[in-house]
């Protein structure tokens, strides 16, 4: 069998439509507003009419097609016992083939410890060849002792990097770190290493590196695992760095002091911080992060983590020091860097003090963005001013926009007007849908915002009629 990429979507143009309520839905236009949580209620929505008492409400549009409804109904039931119940609600949606529902089916079957039937049911969709199945279903089976098995299955696709990672998972199940790191290092040229994220197809070198490495600290090999890392030229991932990671779990903290105080994104440092600050050396972390600022190439990045640091320990004083140094050093007022230091001043009940400098901000540049602008809000409402800063968003050159309105009727909500809230967002429902229905529960109106949220379902980009890619676009 095929199995494609791990980026790819899943095809579901072949796929049956789902009929549900005497209706059918397309499982195209399911799949893409799931993903995109756009054109059906999303999931903080639904828990929020399971947590105002509208669960008849969730029971009901489980069965027209609104997915993540019928997921959490079927967990409801769960919770009850009613397990055949659960898996009724989700039955019309399995039978079409959809990924996401045989997972969460599987997922909830597992739950129960009715592991075989989950197990069957995910190699239904692997056996079809399905890009995603294939890991999920390995994985499953190695965590219910058929570890030999999941990795037999995995070892054929070893220049697929997700599933390189899956078969680095389960190989600890199966006892076989031996076989999957001959297999890893086979993936690694001697010289080579990418110089951009499309450079080599498949498991690239460095990723293969960084799961190399964890399987030599798996076995205890701690210095093979390090002097690899040390091979690459960037550890950071996903605002994570593995070799810091590494010496921290190893307690190598020497080790770790001198890689903060080269590694530049200062992801390093932060790594150090923590731990110095989870062994309650709270003066050797804030040393980390200040040495660490005066070398990194992100210097806004470190100074965040010193004054969260800061605050987290009753210093906030401090921290408002650290950022305020950093927004005003020449192109240091961005708006994320202005904006965290207007929240100290709100989190000390200073939002006086968070409004005089943005005030003096403005009369340095003459004018006010948006992006600083809309930072004044709630500010201003914390000062019981919530109609002047409606009254000055009305005035600003972007207040009319769908975005601003936003701003306006949170404010609006927060000082328990959701009327007005409503009003203000309505004309502009379409970008706002989720935010207008959020309110029109909160005030009962149930079936309003079921509609607000239906009528602006968007269509998913016609299928490509070629295989699957795994180079850009996908």
């Amino acid at each position: 069998m095929r199995f494609h990429r791990s980026l790819a979507m899943e095809t579901v143009r072949e796929l049956p439509a789902l009929s549900v309520g005497g209706g059918t839905v397309d499982v195209g236009d399911l799949d893409y507003q799931v993903r995109m949580q756009s054109g059906s209620i999303p999931p903080h929505l639904v828990s929020r009419l399971v947590e105002l008492g509208h669960v008849e409400e969730v029971e009901l549009w489980a069965g027209r097609g609104e997915w993540f409804c019928a997921q959490e109904w079927a967990r409801l039931l769960a919770g009850q016992g009613r397990e055949e119940q659960a898996l009724a609600v989700l039955t019309p949606y399995v039978a079409t083939g959809w990924w996401t529902a045989v997972r969460a089916t599987a997922e909830l079957l597992e739950s129960w410890g009715r592991a075989d039937e989950a197990i069957a049911l995910s190699r239904s969709r692997m056996e079809a060849g399905h890009p995603q199945a294939l890991q999920f279903h390995a994985r499953l089976l190695a965590r219910h002792g058929r570890g030999d098995e999941a990795f037999d299955l995995l070892r054929p696709h070893i220049q697929d990097w997700s599933l390189a990672a899956a078969l680095t998972d389960v190989a600890d199940d199966a006892g076989r770190d031996d076989e999957a790191a001959a297999l890893l290092a086979a993936q690694i040229p001697d010289e080579h290493r990418c110089d951009g994220p499309w450079c080599c197809r498949g498991l690239d070198p460095d990723t293969a590196i960084g799961l190399l490495a964890t399987i030599r600290e798996r076995q205890g090999r701690i210095d093979d695992a390090i002097a690899l890392l040390r091979t690459r030229d960037n550890n950071s991932l996903n605002n994570q760095d593995q070799l810091a990671d590494l010496l921290a779990r190893q307690d190598r903290t020497e080790e770790l002091h001198a890689y903060a105080a080269t590694e530049p994104l200062g992801h390093a440092a932060r790594r150090l911080a923590e731990l110095l600050e989870e062994r309650g050396d709270v003066e050797g972390a804030i040393a980390v992060y200040r040495q660490a600022g005066d070398a990194s190439i992100c210097p806004g990045n470190v100074a965040v983590g010193l004054a969260q640091l800061l605050s987290r320990h009753g210093r906030v004083d401090e921290a408002v020091a650290v950022m305020r140094a950093l927004a005003d050093a020449p192109g240091g007022a961005e708006d994320w860097i202005v904006d965290i230091l207007c929240t100290l001043y709100a989190d000390q009940g200073r939002p006086q003090d968070g409004l005089a400098y943005l005030d003096a901000l403005k009369a340095r540049r003459g004018e006010e963005e948006w992006e600083l602008f809309w930072i004044r809000l709630p500010l201003m409402a914390a000062c019981d001013r919530v109609d002047e800063a409606v009254e000055q968003t009305s005035y600003h050159p972007e207040g009319g926009t769908s975005y601003a309105v936003s701003h306006v009727a949170r404010l609006l909500a927060g000082a328990g007007r959701l009327e007005e809230a409503v009003a203000a967002l309505e004309p502009h429902s379409s970008a706002n849908s989720h935010d207008l229905a959020g309110y029109l529960i909160d005030l009962g109106r149930v079936e309003r915002a079921v509609v607000v949220l239906q009528q602006h379902s968007p269509k998913p980009p016609p299928p490509s009629p070629g295989p699957w890619h795994d180079t850009p676009p996908f």
